[in-house]
């Protein structure tokens, strides 16, 4: 929990305070000063005896006992000055403004524990080191400007980049964004932004409680955390949008398989997000905007009408809409349409977009209004543009818009274009607690983003108690392994969330018991559970754990042989096709006598070994006679680094392609789209994090551009969906179980209306 003493305190000093508002000390004294803060204010600076009016003290042992501390002052200094603040002044609030610590060398970082290990000895709260600092409804306890309009229902902003934190305010502000809070975290030493939202998660008071969170993040310290608590404050009726940068490089990782080349942290944090029903933006222009439709009443579905007097900007705003799965419906045949058209000067269209002209009326747009609200049942929400070509003032035409925005139910978005023109009148606009949306495209875009992330599902993972874990005899692990786990899980950390099932007073440990008990030796209190009974979990497909389990340990580190990953893939349910491996002629003659080989049954011959077995003409379709077995046993065996061949019966059908990749923080995530050869130019694959639904597979499906070839196009048959969704899930379920698993490729799977059947894999392990 974040002490009081930071959040609301009843007493600051300013340590560095300047009267050179120009400084940090001076800036942050000056904000303090004209914010709503009105308790006893303290400035420390050993060369002044007044600064701003405030009495100003030479050292802080001379301070007077004192609740939150902003410091402006040299790295090298903040140590000793915390030390006297937190044990003698009775200070539990810190804000440190001041740079030079981790982010500069390893000197820098011992200062920075030490002040951590100190505020931590009493209980306090610290933002920073190195940030602009923190404000909220209370005070102001920062050096940056400008400062927001403050209000217990604006947006709470949590970010990692104070500059950055400036100029997202800045655009917010200039089309009325408010906000309720700013934690501008640096360096994060103490307080991250997981540890904020935890906060937020725990406070939450759904009467007096911002609903809307904006996040700027370069990093993710704890993908499970943000998890966790962001689904949970969704769930509760926030929203939360966010920008997350410096996605664009490949994984740190080399790898050799194609989910290795595709699983990137971009990818990762964008399946993160939307299994926490996170909003991502791109730039702060989307993410200001995002957050502005949020604190509008909610879109309830997706039929708009667009309301002009410009006919281009609704044009173009209708294509944006339309392009991202919205309606825009025709209501030209609408029975009320005749009677709102008579309303409207000559030239106007009611057909959607609804035109009434450049010379249209405040009265006429509040016909519009009207009938949108109480005549149109087919639309959902609006979106109102009304600029100015510089003639006359708008104003009676924007408190009409006002009046109409707080007394409709559906939604109404305003887009006043005309900033320089109408400026004032859009100043008056904004300051009756609108907001404005000056460029109709990108609220199109927001709108879109909006509705198309879906609301996260409760119930996925929990962090729980170790002392309630049950580990049944029967899987009770050799100490030896445990002992090995805890030693990666002291180097590593808790990776992996292991399944269980409630019990009374407590929990089963289902798949884990070997990590549940390491995490006890280690002393960890709390460790990441799925817990089998959520709403998923019901959609899990039953695995045999047991199988998997005595496969993975028996095997070494690296690619698993074919033996060894068959094995994994029948434990796990997945569909593969039959077939054999084999290094002498007379068992490739043996089994294709066995099989039927004929024009009928044709077989598959591919060279096990090489890497890529395409590109050294490693792979043989259609063989149709023992002749021709012969032949090629004998090529693909002459070919570099071929130990044996792989022989089974064509499938046909469409090639997809389904992998697992595990990641560092995020876990294990999974892979999957249109697959065979080309599946690493086109890259035409979605994601999910683990664990995953057959729900959640499905919808992502549908944002593949290869969609419609799953389907079925040209008379070419589809491929079964929700047998290729199965597929994906039983991945997930597998490297659950089996969480050694680093890579995973099933490339291809043959999919058709009848089966979908892996035949290729690749599974590489990291014990």
């Amino acid at each position: 929990m974040i002490a009081k003493e930071l959040l609301n305190p009843k007493s600051i000093v300013v340590c560095g305070a300047s009267s050179d508002i120009h400084k940090p000390g001076g800036k942050a004294l000056k904000n303090l000063l004209e914010s709503p803060f009105r308790g006893p204010v303290y400035a420390v600076n050993p060369k002044e005896t007044e600064v701003q009016g405030v009495k100003c003290y030479a050292n802080v042992s001379d301070l007077p006992q004192v609740e939150c501390a902003i410091l402006c002052i040299a790295a090298k200094f903040c140590a000793q000055t915390v030390d006297v603040l937190a044990k003698e002044k009775g200070c539990k609030g810190f804000i440190i403004i001041s740079a030079g610590f981790s982010e500069e060398n390893a000197e820098g970082a011992a200062i920075e524990k030490h002040i951590v290990d100190t505020i931590n000895s009493v209980g306090g709260s610290l933002i920073g080191p190195n940030c602009t600092g923190f404000l909220n409804v209370n005070y102001a306890g920062c050096f940056d400007a400008p400062i927001p309009t403050l209000d217990p229902k604006g947006v709470d902003f949590i970010t990692g980049s104070g500059a950055t934190a400036v100029f997202i305010k800045e655009y917010g502000m200039s089309n009325g964004l408010k906000f309720n809070s700013v934690w501008a975290v640096g360096n994060s030493a103490q307080l991250g932004i997981e540890d904020v939202l935890e906060y937020l998660d725990e406070t939450f008071d759904p009467e007096k409680s911002s609903h809307v969170i904006m996040l700027y993040m370069e990093k993710i310290g704890d993908p499970q955390r943000l998890l966790k608590h962001s689904r949970n404050l969704i769930n509760k009726g926030c929203h939360i949008a966010a920008i997350k940068s410096g996605g664009s490089a490949a994984g740190s990782r080399a790898a050799s398989s194609h989910t290795g080349a595709l699983a990137t942290n971009d990818a990762a944090v964008d399946a993160l997000f939307r299994k926490a029903g996170i909003v991502r933006c791109q730039n702060r222009q989307e993410l200001t905007t995002v957050c502005g439709v949020f604190m509008y009443p909610e879109i309830k579905g997706n039929r708009c009408a667009v309301i002009t007097h410009a006919g281009g900007p609704a044009v173009m705003l209708t294509d944006v809409l339309s392009n991202g799965g919205m309606e825009v419906p025709s209501l030209k045949e609408h029975p009320a349409s005749p009677a709102l058209l008579e309303k409207l000067f000559a030239g106007s269209s009611v057909g959607n977009p609804i035109d009434f002209l450049a010379t249209g009326t405040a009265e006429q747009l509040g016909y519009i209004i009207d009938t949108v609200e109480n005549e149109y049942t087919d639309i959902d929400f609006s979106v109102v543009i009304f600029g100015s070509p510089g003639l006359f003032s708008n104003k009676e035409v924007y408190d009409l818009l006002d009046q109409k925005m707080k007394s409709c139910k559906k939604p109404i978005f305003p887009v006043l274009p005309s900033i320089i023109n109408v400026k004032d009148e859009i100043e008056d606009f904004i300051a009756k607690g609108n907001i404005n949306f000056p460029e109709e495209c990108v609220l199109g875009n927001a709108i879109c983003k909006i509705y198309n992330t879906p609301k996260p599902k409760s119930g996925i993972i929990e962090n729980l108690p170790v002392d309630k874990l049950l580990v049944p005899p029967t899987d009770e692990p050799d100490k030896a392994d445990v002992v090995a786990v805890a030693e990666s899980i002291r180097e590593e950390g808790f990776l992996t969330p292991i399944t269980v099932s409630p019990m009374d007073g407590g929990y089963c440990v289902v798949n884990g018991a070997k990590r549940a008990r390491a995490a006890a030796l280690v002393g960890l209190k709390e460790i990441p559970a799925y817990i089998r009974e959520g709403a998923v979990a019901a959609e899990q497909p039953d695995i045999d754990v047991v199988r998997i389990r005595r496969t993975i340990d028996r095997c070494k580190n690296g690619y698993l042989e074919m033996a060894d990953y068959n094995e994994l893939l029948d434990a796990a349910g997945i569909s593969r096709k039959k077939s054999v491996e084999v290094s002498k002629k007379e068992d490739a003659l043996a089994f294709a006598k066995e099989v039927g080989c004929s024009k009928d049954v044709p077989l598959v011959m591919k060279v096990v070994g090489p890497l890529h077995k395409s590109d050294v003409g490693g792979v043989t379709l259609g063989v149709k006679d023992l002749d021709t077995v012969s032949k090629e046993f004998d090529r693909l065996m002459a070919i570099k680094d071929t130990y044996a061949v792989e022989m089974y019966p064509m499938l046909d059908g469409t090639e997809v392609y389904v992998g697992a990749m595990r990641d560092p923080k995020f876990g294990h995530q999974v892979f999957f789209g249109l697959g065979g050869i080309f599946i690493e130019v086109l890259k035409d694959v979605e994601s999910v994090l683990v664990p995953t639904s057959k729900d959640e597979v499905l919808e992502k499906l549908k944002n593949l551009k290869g969609y419609k070839i799953l389907e079925g196009v040209r008379g070419q048959a589809g491929v079964n969906l929700d047998l290729y969704a199965e597929q994906v899930v039983r991945v997930s379920a597998l490297v659950q179980a089996a969480p050694e698993i680093a890579e995973m490729d099933l490339n291809p799977l043959l999919g058709n209306p009848r089966y979908v059947t892996a035949v290729d894999a690749r599974i590489r392990i990291e014990k």
